[in-house]
């Protein structure tokens, strides 16, 4: 397969790795690997620019894998690892030539683009509904909460269901319905079992396998983990965003590599846009509270917008107490008139800490109505810090990169040497950046680096190292001398069958 579509694609994969090693000879934080043999033309290719690199280290709690080229027909097997800036716009983590649909392949691509971002794995990603790409994540991601796009389960359900959706037009309306407005599972499981014996599919298979999977796409099921949706139908859309309307079925090989430059291009100049606006615009508060003044200096617009939603809402959402242990109070909030769908919010005074039955806050890392609702009832004029998740904003890519998920990230411990290496290379790179903008800085960036490097050096000569850290570090050398050279061939393993990659920094 992977021959027939190198050679489908002709002499333009020569000219995607033309621009990637020209891309990378300009800027040593540039990455790219081919995956195969040395003749370079059996296997997929990887790419994330310096850029992206550093945009997975602010805002890569939350992935979307989009294969968008498999479901549309594309003439370029283009795939893109994206997630959500502080703005809430789409934010690049890397893109991929795949020329094998394999599970090695995706399971190389997953390695590949991990090794790229410093093996720091993300809380959650989304992909489309794929079995080799289940299989794959399962494999290099296992702890990473993984969710498949509603958007292109609804789209393959009308395709399976197209006699249903003719003769039972209400079907669509009411499955839909089920899905996105059911909160938990208990309201979700009877729902679903109504629909099936209403219009008399009970022994649908393919609506048994969807139920059978139902854990990695309905939303009552998600809501306990970081995927960045502001509500419920916010992500039911294609996984494409960030290339859409530059990357389609159209689009050929020769055009590639300017079309993902014009994208790349045209959300940088939107963050800007978002970025400016955020700094030099006041937004209209519409109440008293210090809260809002306070969420309006804090978060970035568009989330101050969503917050100010909520805050808005507590208004018509009062919360009344309806337990006290004496530690934690329990709070029963609903909208006037709508006391039939409540919420419960626990809440412990001295810690400043509550939780909601919706879970918005581990949905989105925006704080929900309901807790609010509590906050107010209990005079809390400010918003405890920890209701503010710095990836939101305005000062997201300032300072250090921190791990505000940090008890949902797995092997987060800071005092490992990986994580210590993870984090200088990450610093390094941010270096780089600053660094080469002009002679003057960049003579003054050496200077540093020079007076750093013979501080390390003392510091080294005065700091045993562990045996621990000596034989890790071994283990490391090969990969870390790599980074200076032009090619470097290393073996990773996938399900036991060792594959060639060659790595380009």
């Amino acid at each position: 397969m992977s021959a027939t579509r190198h050679r489908a694609l002709g002499g333009g994969v020569n000219h995607v790795l033309d621009y990637l090693r020209r891309m990378q000879a300009e800027n040593p934080s540039f990455f790219y690997a081919i995956q195969g043999d040395n003749d370079h033309t059996g296997g997929s290719i990887f790419w994330a620019d310096a850029t992206s690199r550093m945009n997975y280290a602010y805002f890569g709690d939350t992935v979307i894998f989009d294969t968008t080229y498999r479901t549309n027909r594309y003439r370029v097997p283009f795939a893109s690892f994206t997630g959500l800036n502080h703005h809430g716009q789409p934010v690049l983590f890397g893109c991929a030539l795949i020329l094998n649909d394999s599970e090695a392949s995706f399971a190389w691509l997953f390695q590949t683009w991990l090794h790229a971002m410093s093996d720091r794995r993300p809380i959650s990603i989304t992909t489309d509904p794929d079995r080799l790409i289940q299989m794959a994540v399962t494999q290099v991601l296992p702890e990473t909460r993984l969710r498949f796009n509603r958007w292109s389960i609804f789209k393959e359900t009308q395709e399976k269901l197209a006699h249903i959706y003719q003769s039972q037009p209400t079907f669509e309306i009411e499955f839909k319905k089920c899905v996105n407005e059911t909160e938990t599972i208990n309201e979700f499981e009877p729902s679903w079992v109504l629909l099936l014996e209403r219009y008399f599919v009970m022994d649908n298979e393919w609506l048994q396998s969807m139920y059978n999977a139902r854990q990695q796409w309905v939303p009552a099921y998600m809501r306990d983990t970081f995927f960045g949706d502001f509500s419920i139908t916010e992500r039911n859309i294609g996984l494409n965003s960030f290339f859409e309307g530059f990357v389609n079925a159209s689009t050929t090989i020769q055009m590639l590599i300017k079309q993902y430059e014009k994208a790349v291009a045209s959300w940088h100049e939107k963050e800007l846009k978002s970025d400016y606006d955020t700094t030099n615009t006041s937004p209209v508060l519409k109440t008293p509270s210090p809260m809002e003044k306070q969420a309006a200096n804090l978060y970035t617009r568009r989330i101050f917008m969503k917050f100010q939603e909520e805050l808005v809402e507590t208004l018509a959402n009062p919360a009344t107490k309806i337990d006290d242990s004496g530690t934690v109070a329990t709070y029963r909030v609903a909208k006037f008139g709508e006391e039939h769908k409540a919420h419960t919010v626990n809440f412990t005074s001295f810690e400043m800490k509550a939780n909601c039955s919706c879970q918005m806050f581990e949905h989105s890392g925006i704080i929900c109505r309901h807790i609010l609702a509590v906050f107010r009832a209990k005079n809390v004029l400010t918003l405890p810090s920890q209701y503010v998740l710095k990836r939101w904003t305005r000062n997201a890519k300032i300072g250090d990169m921190q791990d505000e998920h940090a008890t949902e990230l797995p092997n987060n411990s800071r005092e490992s040497l990986t994580d210590r290496s993870n984090t200088l290379r990450q610093e390094a790179i941010k270096y780089v950046e600053e660094g080469a903008k002009s002679i003057h800085i960049y003579n003054v960036a050496m200077d540093a680096l020079q007076e750093a490097l013979k501080k390390v050096s003392s510091a080294k000569n005065q700091s045993p190292v562990s045996a621990e850290d000596g034989a890790l570090s071994n283990g490391r050398n090969q990969e870390l001398h790599a980074a200076g050279d032009t090619e470097t061939v290393a073996c990773q393993s996938a399900r036991g069958s060792h594959q060639s990659a060659f790595y380009f920094y």
